[in-house]
Protein backbone atom coordinates (compact mmCIF):
# COMPACT_ATOMS: atom_id res chain seq x y z
CA UNK A 1 0.00 0.00 0.00
CA UNK A 2 2.87 2.38 0.69
CA UNK A 3 3.89 2.38 -2.96
CA UNK A 4 0.35 3.15 -4.09
CA UNK A 5 0.28 6.07 -1.67
CA UNK A 6 3.65 7.29 -2.93
CA UNK A 7 2.32 7.10 -6.49
CA UNK A 8 -0.77 9.10 -5.60
CA UNK A 9 1.33 11.70 -3.80
CA UNK A 10 3.69 11.94 -6.77
CA UNK A 11 0.70 12.92 -8.89
CA UNK A 12 -0.20 15.65 -6.39
CA UNK A 13 0.26 16.44 -2.69
CA UNK A 14 -2.81 15.23 -0.79
CA UNK A 15 -4.37 14.97 2.63
CA UNK A 16 -5.53 11.74 4.23
CA UNK A 17 -9.06 12.62 3.13
CA UNK A 18 -7.90 13.16 -0.47
CA UNK A 19 -6.04 9.84 -0.46
CA UNK A 20 -9.10 7.97 0.84
CA UNK A 21 -11.20 9.55 -1.92
CA UNK A 22 -8.61 8.62 -4.56
CA UNK A 23 -8.59 5.03 -3.34
CA UNK A 24 -12.38 4.95 -3.62
CA UNK A 25 -12.39 6.65 -7.04
CA UNK A 26 -9.89 4.46 -8.87
CA UNK A 27 -7.31 2.58 -6.88
CA UNK A 28 -10.01 0.38 -5.34
CA UNK A 29 -10.34 -1.29 -8.74
CA UNK A 30 -7.12 -3.17 -7.91
CA UNK A 31 -6.31 -2.35 -4.28
CA UNK A 32 -8.72 -1.85 -1.40
CA UNK A 33 -7.83 -0.07 1.80
CA UNK A 34 -9.58 1.46 4.77
CA UNK A 35 -8.91 4.99 5.94
CA UNK A 36 -7.23 3.50 9.02
CA UNK A 37 -4.81 1.42 6.96
CA UNK A 38 -4.04 4.43 4.75
CA UNK A 39 -3.35 6.51 7.89
CA UNK A 40 -1.02 3.81 9.26
CA UNK A 41 0.83 3.65 5.93
CA UNK A 42 1.17 7.46 5.92
CA UNK A 43 2.63 7.36 9.43
CA UNK A 44 5.17 4.71 8.36
CA UNK A 45 6.12 6.65 5.20
CA UNK A 46 6.52 9.79 7.31
CA UNK A 47 8.73 7.97 9.84
CA UNK A 48 10.86 6.56 7.01
CA UNK A 49 11.30 10.03 5.53
CA UNK A 50 9.65 9.06 2.23
CA UNK A 51 6.97 11.74 2.66
CA UNK A 52 6.70 14.99 4.57
CA UNK A 53 3.97 17.31 5.70
CA UNK A 54 3.68 19.97 3.00
CA UNK A 55 1.18 22.08 4.89
CA UNK A 56 -1.19 22.08 7.82
CA UNK A 57 -4.57 23.70 7.44
CA UNK A 58 -5.03 26.36 10.10
CA UNK A 59 -7.84 25.93 12.56
CA UNK A 60 -9.21 23.20 14.75
CA UNK A 61 -8.85 20.30 12.34
CA UNK A 62 -5.28 21.01 11.27
CA UNK A 63 -5.68 18.91 8.11
CA UNK A 64 -2.24 17.89 6.86
CA UNK A 65 -1.25 17.73 3.23
CA UNK A 66 1.56 15.29 2.42
CA UNK A 67 4.13 15.28 -0.38
CA UNK A 68 6.86 12.90 -1.49
CA UNK A 69 10.49 13.52 -0.55
CA UNK A 70 13.55 12.68 -2.65
CA UNK A 71 13.97 9.35 -0.86
CA UNK A 72 10.29 8.63 -1.48
CA UNK A 73 10.75 9.24 -5.20
CA UNK A 74 13.73 6.86 -5.23
CA UNK A 75 11.80 4.23 -3.25
CA UNK A 76 8.83 4.48 -5.61
CA UNK A 77 11.01 4.24 -8.73
CA UNK A 78 12.88 1.24 -7.28
CA UNK A 79 9.57 -0.52 -6.62
CA UNK A 80 8.17 0.31 -10.06
CA UNK A 81 11.25 -1.01 -11.84
CA UNK A 82 11.70 -4.12 -9.65
CA UNK A 83 10.42 -7.60 -10.37
CA UNK A 84 6.76 -7.89 -9.35
CA UNK A 85 6.86 -9.92 -6.14
CA UNK A 86 4.35 -11.47 -3.81
CA UNK A 87 1.54 -13.94 -4.24
CA UNK A 88 -0.97 -11.47 -5.72
CA UNK A 89 0.22 -10.97 -9.29
CA UNK A 90 -2.87 -9.01 -10.31
CA UNK A 91 -2.36 -6.34 -7.65
CA UNK A 92 1.39 -6.15 -8.34
CA UNK A 93 0.81 -5.78 -12.09
CA UNK A 94 -2.12 -3.36 -11.96
CA UNK A 95 -0.45 -1.17 -9.32
CA UNK A 96 2.52 -0.69 -11.62
CA UNK A 97 0.36 -0.23 -14.69
CA UNK A 98 -1.72 2.42 -12.93
CA UNK A 99 1.37 4.52 -12.23
CA UNK A 100 3.39 3.67 -15.36
CA UNK A 101 2.98 7.22 -16.67
CA UNK A 102 5.05 8.51 -13.74
CA UNK A 103 8.15 6.82 -15.17
CA UNK A 104 10.24 8.12 -18.02
CA UNK A 105 9.06 6.78 -21.40
CA UNK A 106 12.21 4.65 -21.78
CA UNK A 107 11.55 2.92 -18.45
CA UNK A 108 8.00 1.81 -19.25
CA UNK A 109 8.54 -1.14 -21.61
CA UNK A 110 11.05 -2.83 -19.26
CA UNK A 111 8.42 -2.64 -16.49
CA UNK A 112 5.84 -4.20 -18.80
CA UNK A 113 8.35 -6.89 -19.75
CA UNK A 114 9.01 -7.75 -16.08
CA UNK A 115 5.26 -8.05 -15.49
CA UNK A 116 4.95 -10.24 -18.59
CA UNK A 117 7.81 -12.46 -17.41
CA UNK A 118 6.09 -12.92 -14.04
CA UNK A 119 2.82 -13.84 -15.78
CA UNK A 120 4.68 -16.36 -17.95
CA UNK A 121 6.29 -17.91 -14.85
CA UNK A 122 2.97 -18.18 -13.03
CA UNK A 123 1.26 -19.57 -16.15
CA UNK A 124 3.98 -22.22 -16.50
CA UNK A 125 3.45 -23.23 -12.87
CA UNK A 126 -0.31 -23.53 -13.39
CA UNK A 127 0.22 -25.48 -16.64
CA UNK A 128 2.52 -27.92 -14.85
CA UNK A 129 -0.11 -28.39 -12.14
CA UNK A 130 -2.75 -28.98 -14.82
CA UNK A 131 -0.58 -31.66 -16.44
CA UNK A 132 0.17 -33.29 -13.10
CA UNK A 133 -3.54 -33.46 -12.26
CA UNK A 134 -4.13 -35.35 -15.49
CA UNK A 135 -2.09 -38.22 -14.06
CA UNK A 136 -3.99 -38.54 -10.78
CA UNK A 137 -6.66 -41.09 -9.98
CA UNK A 138 -9.46 -39.30 -8.16
CA UNK A 139 -11.53 -41.46 -5.80
CA UNK A 140 -15.18 -41.59 -6.83
CA UNK A 141 -16.35 -39.87 -3.64
CA UNK A 142 -14.22 -36.81 -4.52
CA UNK A 143 -15.09 -36.47 -8.21
CA UNK A 144 -17.59 -33.63 -7.67
CA UNK A 145 -15.16 -31.66 -5.51
CA UNK A 146 -12.30 -32.31 -7.93
CA UNK A 147 -14.40 -31.16 -10.88
CA UNK A 148 -14.89 -27.72 -9.36
CA UNK A 149 -11.31 -27.50 -8.19
CA UNK A 150 -10.27 -28.27 -11.76
CA UNK A 151 -12.69 -25.59 -13.01
CA UNK A 152 -10.95 -23.13 -10.70
CA UNK A 153 -7.60 -24.09 -12.19
CA UNK A 154 -9.05 -23.75 -15.72
CA UNK A 155 -10.20 -20.25 -14.82
CA UNK A 156 -6.72 -19.38 -13.56
CA UNK A 157 -5.13 -20.70 -16.76
CA UNK A 158 -7.57 -18.78 -18.98
CA UNK A 159 -7.13 -15.63 -16.91
CA UNK A 160 -3.33 -15.81 -17.10
CA UNK A 161 -3.44 -16.40 -20.86
CA UNK A 162 -5.70 -13.39 -21.33
CA UNK A 163 -3.55 -11.14 -19.11
CA UNK A 164 -0.39 -12.31 -20.85
CA UNK A 165 -1.84 -11.43 -24.27
CA UNK A 166 -3.09 -8.10 -22.93
CA UNK A 167 0.31 -7.09 -21.53
CA UNK A 168 2.08 -8.24 -24.69
CA UNK A 169 -0.30 -5.98 -26.62
CA UNK A 170 0.66 -3.07 -24.33
CA UNK A 171 4.33 -3.70 -25.05
CA UNK A 172 3.63 -3.75 -28.80
CA UNK A 173 1.76 -0.44 -28.51
CA UNK A 174 4.64 1.15 -26.64
CA UNK A 175 7.11 -0.09 -29.22
CA UNK A 176 4.95 1.00 -32.16
CA UNK A 177 6.55 3.67 -34.37
CA UNK A 178 3.32 5.73 -34.29
CA UNK A 179 3.65 6.22 -30.54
Amino acid sequence: MSYVILGLLLIAPQSLYDLVKNFEAGVALFYSASSGSIKRALDILLAQGHIEVASVEPGGRGRKTYRVTGSGREEFRAWMTAEPAGPDLETAALSRLFFLGLLEPGERVPVLRRITARIETDLARLTALDQRLDTLDIPAEHLDVAAYQRATLDYGLASHRFVLDWFRDQIARHESPER
